[in-house]
């Protein structure tokens, strides 16, 4: 049976729905992804998890955690209740258009338990948000003695070319900031090419012969526990390697042997043992891909849509494959 270690650095995904839809999203968050919410009584056993796996510190993530801010608070206090401290929570500061609510969820969220908001600012956000949004939530945040970060604030230089009072489309920001912006942003960020963004990859990488990509080397990211996610649904998404999801309880406390064949595989012998048990169940590759992780992407969304395999979340390929042109 697997276990993963002792979970350190985390986060919780309070939902996948999201007002943008970024290229290189990892979660492969939308507007078009379903409204769930984490609850309460979910909050409360993933905390409780949580602690049990020596996790003793998270930040809340999406999706945007603000799309429900009474579920958010909902959720910071669960966490502050079970001895969670919250380090940051995360958004792309839409809600900063309106100054007065902006205080008044500032003030609320302090009384809940927390004192740090991660803004995004780059220009994948700037296609959905104007990008006067975020830096006007870091200044109400300045003025409010509330902590907060630009995420990242190096691409104030490429955004200072940009209209902020709105949001721009790929064209628009290839004429204002380069022609290469897509490429160089997710370059400037290190991006694990996983999720939509390895559409980003596919676009820029020229493929290569299957053979090549085979890697027999074990997946160690699959029990890392670096920077773990755990969903809105008690799932345990490893760092890296979005679309396998593991019931957290199981995760912490053991996972029966052949219940999750995908991650086993992945485990035991990388990408080439995947690619063994996909060609049993009848996958058949295309003729290159660009790199063994997109390999294995592909794969697996092939094993999400064709297969039982329960450690793989199909809404998760299918949405990783929209919104990207």
């Amino acid at each position: 049976m697997v276990q993963i270690d002792q979970l350190r650095h985390g986060g919780i995904m309070a939902n996948y729905q999201c007002n943008a839809a970024c290229r290189h999203c990892l979660y492969a968050c939308s507007p078009d992804r379903n409204s769930d919410y984490i609850t309460k009584e979910a909050a409360r056993d993933i905390c409780g998890l949580l602690i049990k796996g020596g996790c003793k510190s998270v930040h809340i993530g999406g999706g945007e955690p603000f799309l429900d801010f009474d579920g958010l608070i909902a959720l910071l206090e669960t966490a502050r209740e079970a001895g969670i401290r919250v380090e940051y929570v995360e958004t792309n500061g839409f809600w900063a258009s309106d100054e007065k609510q902006a205080m008044r969820y500032l003030q609320a969220l302090s009384s809940a338990g927390a004192d740090t908001l991660c803004i995004s600012l780059d220009p994948f956000h700037a296609e959905y948000v104007p990008f006067e949004l975020p830096l006007r939530l870091a200044e109400i945040c300045r003025h409010n003695q509330f902590g907060y970060f630009l995420w990242q604030e190096r691409f104030l230089q490429s955004l200072a070319r940009v209209v902020p009072t709105k949001a721009h489309d790929r064209r628009a920001l290839e004429e204002q900031i380069s022609s290469k912006y897509v490429l160089e942003t997710a370059r400037s960020y290190g991006l694990s090419m996983g999720g939509r963004a390895v559409n980003i990859e596919k676009e820029y990488t020229a493929p290569k012969a299957v053979h090549d990509l085979l890697d027999t080397k074990a997946c160690r990211c699959l029990t890392s526990t670096d920077h773990f996610h755990v969903d809105l649904y008690g799932r345990f998404i490893p760092p890296g390697c979005t679309g396998i999801a593991i019931p957290l309880d199981e995760a912490v406390s053991s996972m029966p042997d052949g219940k999750y064949p995908v991650f086993e595989a992945l485990r035991s012998g990388g990408v080439a043992k995947l690619f063994d048990f996909a060609k049993v169940q009848g996958f058949e590759p295309k003729e290159g891909y660009t790199s063994s992780c997109a390999l294995c992407f592909y794969t697996r969304q092939w094993l999400s849509e064709n297969t039982g395999c329960l450690e793989l979340d199909k809404q998760h390929y299918a949405a990783s494959l929209t919104y990207y042109s």
